[in-house]
Parts: C-alpha cells; structure tokens; sequence
C-alpha cells in the first residue's frame, strides 16, 4: 500500500478486514516495525477519535509521533495557487507540505469539506494538495468527500458481528441534524459497503440524495420505515444536500432512529461514527441499548489504522 485515501488504494479488503481482527487480539504483535520512523498527523479540524487512535496505532507500532493541530497551533494557511499572501495567512500549505516531508515518513491529514464552494470540496481542494506535493506516503484521515480510515472500521465491526452464511441486510440511514454536515461518511460507507458481500440499501428524505459518484447503482429509499425492514445493521448519519450543496431541505417525516423503529429491523445491530447529538439523530434508549455496537465500533478505529499504518510501513521497509 502506497497511500491511504479511499477504498481503492486497499488491494484485498477482506484481507485487510482479517489483519485488523489479528492485530485486535494481538495490538503490540509489531511493536518493532515502525522503529526509526515518523508519522505526522496533521489536523486542520476538530478530532476526538480520529486523533486518539491513530496516535495508539502508531505508537503500536513504534512509530514516532508529531501530531500538528495545524488549525490553531500553526500559521495561518495559504492554499489558492498564486495568491498575494498580503493577507492574513502566513505560510502556504505546499511550503508547510515540503517541510513536512522532511521531517516525516508518513504523513496523515484531517480536513473537513469547507461546505461553501461545492467545485472545492468535491476537487478536494486540501487534500489533492497533499497528495500533489508530498514525497512520501500520504494517509487521509477525513477528507471533504470521504472518511475511509472509519469505513475500514466500519467494515470490521460488521464482520466480528456476523456469523451467517447469508448476506446481511446493512441500512445506511439520514438522520436529523441542526446545521449542514458534509457527506464524507456516508460516501465513503457506500463506497466500502459496495466492495463487501452485502445486501446494501440507503434510507434518506427527497433531496438528500448522496453524490452518484459514491452511491453508484445502489438502492435509495425515501421511506425510512420502508428500508429499515428486517435489516441487520442501521448505520445512523447525517449529511446536508449534495444537489443544493450544503443546504437543509425541510423533512417533515421524523428520521430519528428509535427503539419503535428498530421493532421492524431482524434485531439490528445500531452503528454511528461519533460524535452523536443524542435524542436528534438517535434516542437515549437506541444509543444506550443492547443493540448499540457503536463504542466497539470506536474501538475498532484503532484496529484499522493500525492496520492501514502497517501495510504502509511494509511499502516502506522494502525500499
């Protein structure tokens, strides 16, 4: 593996699934592997999970570890080409970038889509620039359009909780929110879920539709109640329109996922990224109960990119 930034850098996903479900039982089995290197996690937003498990990943690995919390510890970043920096921003992001692969063997970067410039975000403004200027192994850790180190988490919960040999119905579900969220995890979900042995379906209200880009063929159901029907697993999400970029079309129908609607489901295994606005998208009752996976699903964060950070050190170890 040569970068990391979306399901098709990954060769063999159910090899990859299997390696994280090794390392889960074993985390310090290549505490010597990432000896005499260094990773940079640069993060240009907010991060909880993200931030914490890849720092325990590598640190599982013996890898070196600056984490840059670029949005308020670094200067001000300039990203337009050309620009007069007469400005407020001090420094541009591709003199940050080359300094950056001085000092480090891989480099992982957080930025959330600006949800202004629709052509920005779906160019992936920040990080094309990453992948543009560094030298040495780029790992996206959230982009504007995708979240793939939580979809390769999300892939690995869904196999430790199936145990049949028939396909499992996953329901990926819109949620309620109070302000515009971006698309990256339920693009890069449908994505990954598209490459598993799935029976994949999409839940979210007229004019919520996801990019075609990411969805594909897959089906898209209007009705909630509908798509729910003996589901397996129901990943809860947010996400603001694609079409009316970033806009917030009124939902007259209540999408928040609670214990009633679960009755429909084939008892199913309630999934969510994190952070959760509890009692918007979901209620107490579903967050808090029996059919919650969604803390092992944090869990598992570790597990993937310890996985991810693995297969990158073996790239370059063989140099």
């Amino acid at each position: 593996m040569k970068k990391f930034t979306s399901v098709s850098d990954v060769e063999n996903l159910q090899e990859i699934i299997k390696k994280a479900l090794q390392i889960k039982e074993n985390p310090d089995s290549e505490t010597e592997k990432g000896k005499g290197k260094t990773i940079g996690l640069v993060f240009l937003n907010s991060s909880l999970r993200t931030r914490l498990s890849s720092q325990i990943a590598a640190q599982n690995l013996g890898l070196n570890v600056l984490t840059l919390n670029a949005a308020q510890e670094a200067w001000n970043l300039e990203f337009a080409d050309g620009a007069v920096m007469n400005g407020d921003t001090v420094e541009h992001i591709k003199d940050a970038i080359e300094v950056l692969n001085q000092y480090c063997d891989i480099i992982a970067v957080r930025c959330f889509a600006g949800m202004k410039s629709k052509e920005d975000d779906v160019n992936e403004s920040i990080l094309s620039q990453f992948e543009q200027h560094a030298k040495v192994p780029v790992i996206s850790l959230e982009s504007a359009t995708r979240h793939p180190l939580q979809s390769l988490a999300d892939c690995i919960t869904i196999t430790e909780n199936w145990k049949e040999e028939r396909k499992p119905k996953v329901v990926l579900t819109w949620a309620p929110h109070i302000k515009p969220i971006a698309q990256a995890v339920g693009n890069s979900f449908a994505e990954w879920m598209q490459e598993m042995d799935v029976d994949f379906v999409i839940a979210n209200p007229e004019g919520y539709d996801l990019d075609k880009k990411f969805t594909k063929d897959i089906k898209v159901i209007h009705n909630q109640d509908e798509a729910l029907k003996d589901a397996d697993f129901i990943y809860v999400k947010n996400w603001s329109s694609f079409d009316d970029y970033a806009a917030m079309p009124e939902v007259k129908d209540n999408w928040m996922l609670t214990g009633e609607k679960l009755k429909s489901t084939n008892n199913g295994k309630v999934m969510h990224c994190l952070p959760v606005r509890r009692n918007v998208e979901l209620s107490d009752e579903v967050m808090d109960g029996e059919n919650s996976i969604i803390y092992q699903q944090a869990k598992n964060r570790i597990f993937s990119a310890q996985a991810v950070f693995s297969e990158i050190l073996n790239e370059l170890n063989s140099k």
